[in-house]
């Protein structure tokens, strides 16, 4: 029997005050989340700024994390642009270097597309791949992309591409969506963003999460991932993050538990929370995680 995806850490990238990427500190970083029970690495998500990390940066993240020793099977990498053939070379270098999977969103710039136009844009994005293209986890993120995946849409692309689309990673917060997509497509690999949900998800067939609050969670998150056991505590700090922008929250909260201040630095046209959202986040997070040792 396979094993279920369980907990991959959608890695936060870490920026020097010139703006690059602090590889060494990314790396630490995801030795540290693996090292802690992660089952993998999620490079360039959401939670990644991964619209904002160019192809040649991403060759020398990977290149490093190999070089490092981090396995490609322990590696996810997401790809988040509209261009078809930019999509197919973003994954294709991934995949030719070993990623365990692609997860790759819909293109965005244009809204109200159908179901039609969407199935078409993955289909062309396969095809580039060509027999490079497996491993895909496509990913519905509407409230980001403004491009939901229905369920009957996932059902095609299952159904045109079975060994290449082979799970779907949602992050619409939508409970009853995710519970059709659980009860129709059971036997893809279904994760959920949103930890809220997760626990129940997982009780209920999910195999998963590819979670920001893995940074910096990653004991307390586990068994809702690989075992669908309740926290309150997560859904209650899930609560206090969404009153921030929250890619900037997940980045304070890394700075927060590693003492590590390069963590609070984001790519334009993101700006960091406030010094007060910061102490906010850390008298939330320390009451609901740090305050009932043992």
């Amino acid at each position: 029997m396979t094993a279920k995806f369980g907990l991959s850490v959608a890695l936060a990238t870490p920026f020097h005050e010139n703006g690059d990427i602090a590889i060494e500190a990314m790396i630490a970083q995801a030795q540290r989340c693996l090292a802690a029970g992660c089952s993998s690495v999620t490079l360039f998500g959401t939670t990644g700024e991964g619209s904002s990390i160019g192809n040649g940066e991403r060759e020398r993240v990977l290149s490093a994390f190999l070089a490092a020793g981090i396995p490609a099977k322990n590696i996810i990498v997401g790809v988040l642009v509209d261009a078809a053939d930019d999509a197919a070379m973003q994954a294709g270098l991934a995949l030719s270097k070993g990623a365990r999977n692609i997860l790759l969103a819909p293109p965005s710039y244009f809204k109200n597309v159908s179901d039609d136009g969407v199935f078409r844009w993955f289909s062309a994005v396969f095809a580039l791949l060509g027999d490079k293209a497996r491993d895909i986890i496509v990913y519905n993120l509407p409230s980001v992309t403004m491009v939901p995946l229905s369920v009957s849409l996932i059902g095609r692309l299952r159904t045109a591409f079975p060994h290449i689309v082979t799970g779907v990673k949602d992050s619409s917060g939508d409970w009853p969506y995710t519970e059709a997509l659980l009860k129709a497509h059971s036997d893809l690999i279904i994760l959920v963003g949103d930890e809220r949900h997760l626990a129940t998800a997982v009780r209920l067939g999910g195999q998963g999460a590819i979670s920001g609050m893995a940074n910096f969670v990653p004991h307390e998150l586990r068994p809702l991932a690989e075992e669908g056991r309740d926290d309150a505590r997560i859904e209650n700090f899930v609560l206090e993050l969404l009153k921030h922008p929250v890619i900037p929250a997940v980045k304070a909260m890394v700075a927060r538990t590693t003492s590590e201040e390069i963590w609070l630095a984001v790519r334009p046209p993101l700006v960091s929370i406030s010094a007060e959202g910061q102490a906010q986040l850390a008298r939330v997070f320390d009451s609901l995680f740090r305050s009932k040792a043992g």
